[in-house]
């Protein structure tokens, strides 16, 4: 006869850590768009630029200085920012998961392990590469751009607007970044927790995207063992909550008493 295992409550990703997350890139991208305008600005409204028959190489070091200015900011804050994401995510999976094993009955201290060390410190690289490619991606956008304008006889209307959008752009990549690092971390981090304490585990298919992944919904509610991850046909691995590109599932631990 199957023994029956105590079912727990999933443990989500905190919106709130997502939240503060993005805020913190967010500010540094609106402080880079608008140091951006202003000098673009200055610089088309300058008598010099406005007689110069061929502004190129004026702007070209523009650029060059803009995108200096701005990868050596966010280089400098990407690590620093990385970690207390990485931190604040684990401390709050580590919180829930004991709440939830506490109301079930059973105590268990959880303390940093290595396996938990080692995708702490992997999320933190990874969120500095990310990081470090924001600035990267929007000062070669916007360097286009200005090429662009000067080609069109200077249309500083077509480029002003360019940069609004392209500054939407950047905040919406900053958002979805957030989101799904904290859904990646936080399902890592169950899931090594769920195997060190040699629990199974049930798979939730979140139903909150507007294109939920048919093999996810089809996944829904069945038992996986959390040390070897699920095997997802559509992609032909195994994978875990949380590690595919927008994926929002989570997990349920399964807790057999002893």
């Amino acid at each position: 006869m199957k023994r029956r295992g105590v079912v727990l409550p999933p443990v989500r990703p905190s919106a709130a850590i997502a939240r503060n997350y993005q805020s913190a890139i967010d500010r540094l991208i609106r402080e880079m768009n608008a140091d951006t305008r202003r000098a673009l600005q200055e610089d088309y409204d300058a008598a010099e630029f406005a007689k110069d028959a061929t502004p190129v190489n004026a702007l070209v070091e523009r650029m060059r200085a803009l995108r200096r200015k701005w990868l050596a900011r966010f280089d400098a804050l990407a690590p620093e920012l990385s970690r207390l994401f990485a931190a604040a995510a684990a401390t709050r999976s580590d919180v829930q998961l004991r709440n939830a094993l506490r109301r079930a009955g059973f105590t268990v201290r959880l303390q940093l392990s290595e396996g938990q060390a080692n995708i702490l410190q992997a999320t933190v690289h990874e969120n500095v590469s990310l990081i470090r490619s924001i600035p990267e991606q929007y000062m070669t956008d916007v360097e286009g751009m200005v090429m662009r304008s000067v080609v069109n006889g200077r249309d500083l209307a077509t480029l002003t607007d360019g940069l609004s959008k392209r500054y939407g752009i950047t905040r919406r990549r900053a958002a979805t970044i957030a989101r799904d690092q904290n859904n990646k971390v936080t399902g890592a981090l169950q899931a090594q927790r769920q195997a060190e304490l040699g629990l199974k585990a049930i798979w939730m298919h979140s139903a909150g995207g507007k294109t939920p992944r048919p093999s996810h919904v089809a996944n829904n509610g069945k038992e996986y063992d959390p040390a070897v991850g699920w095997y997802d046909p559509d992609v032909g691995e195994h994978i875990w909550p949380g590690t595919l590109i927008n994926c929002r599932c989570v997990s349920r631990a399964v807790v057999f008493p002893g």
